[in-house]
């Protein structure tokens, strides 16, 4: 789980994914036949096939995990000191309150980085009004408060600057609990799964891709030049196993293993590609689980359409509490995810 948690504790929102790009590059060193940056930011790592010739074109497999995060840039600094917020990626307020943040005014230099504390702003509940307390805030009353003198700040953030909500990587039972394991714990099975895998005849193209939460952007733009036979998109989803959650909205069961996402907000995967994900579990005996996400979509919608169309599909872990600091994994599906990517990748072409 090092890896895990080097992944979840690297600062990347859309659009500023550089350092979470230079240690996966760093982590992945020997593990591909050749890696390139595209021109929007996604890394796109080549692996050729491993294993005796088969005769033919080798099938072209890509693999993208995201390895964006939610988060925000710095709107406004007020004379007063305090920075507002524009958020990148969808947030829900009620999770906000009393965060701790870090300010991010060299996306290069962590070491440039400033805590600080995010609120809304308006009245504490000691002096707040009965119509006070029934008020959820929006995003636009947030504030964030670097505990520095105002001139400092102007001088230290600027507009644009990322912001990340700031959480540590904990086991909590037979889970692992952190800030944007979505999608990090994408990145982490794509990273293992391929090392995982000895032999294939199929030749994979692993993207790290960028700007997913704001709209499948990197993804689009790395399947028209991978132009792959068949698309892999790796993420979480849902798991609404709790409490208040009617059992049909449920999406997927934390522990039940590997999701395989038969639909999306932005696919209908190819129904072939999940027979085949399907079989692959049933014949290695690999915990897996159906899944329909009503709304939201990842990569695979991206892949699917891109150029003259690729069969294509999602693997998904499932994931409670998403687009939180507390999102929780079950190690379970964290393992069967990995070993079903690889699984498939063995026997693909």
């Amino acid at each position: 789980m090092e890896l895990l948690e080097k992944l979840v504790l690297t600062a990347g929102i859309p659009g500023r994914e550089q350092r979470i790009r230079d240690l996966i590059l760093q982590e992945t060193q020997g593990l591909f036949d050749s890696v390139r940056t595209d021109p929007m930011g996604s890394l796109i790592c080549v692996r050729q096939p491993k294993g005796p010739a088969q005769g033919k074109t080798p099938l072209r497999v890509m693999l993208a995990a995201h390895m964006d995060q939610i988060g925000f840039m710095v709107r406004h600094v007020e004379n007063s000191g305090f920075v507002r917020l524009q958020a990148v990626g969808g947030f829900d307020p009620r999770n906000l309150f009393a965060r701790i943040v870090t300010v991010c005014p060299d996306v290069e230099d962590p070491g440039q980085d400033l805590p600080g504390v995010l609120n809304p702003s308006g009245r504490p509940i000691h002096i707040a009004t009965e119509e006070d307390k029934k008020k959820i805030p929006e995003l636009t009353d947030f504030v964030v408060d670097l505990g520095l003198p105002a001139d400092t700040v102007k001088k230290k953030v600027n507009i644009g600057d990322m912001v990340v909500l700031k959480a540590p990587f904990t086991r909590v039972g037979q889970t692992v609990v952190s800030q944007c394991l979505d999608n990090r714990v994408a990145c982490w099975i794509q990273i293992r799964a391929l090392q995982k895998l000895k032999h294939h005849h199929c030749e994979i193209t692993a993207v790290f891709t960028v700007q997913e939460e704001v709209g499948l952007r990197g993804a689009m733009t790395a399947a028209f030049e991978v132009k792959p036979d068949v698309g892999v998109a790796l993420d979480t989803t849902l798991a609404v196993d709790t409490p208040g959650v009617p059992e049909d909205q449920r999406v997927s069961v934390s522990g039940g293993g590997a999701a395989i996402t038969y639909m999306d907000g932005a696919t209908i995967a190819d129904p072939q590609l999940l027979a085949t994900f399907e079989k692959i579990a049933r014949a290695k005996k690999i915990k897996y689980q159906r899944s329909i996400l009503p709304r939201g979509g990842t990569d695979a919608g991206a892949i699917q359409r891109a150029a003259a169309g690729t069969r294509a599909m999602t693997l998904s872990c499932p994931t409670r509490y998403i687009h939180t600091v507390t999102e929780m994994v079950h190690e379970t599906d964290l393992n069967a995810c990995r070993d079903l990517l690889a699984a498939y990748l063995e026997q693909a072409g």
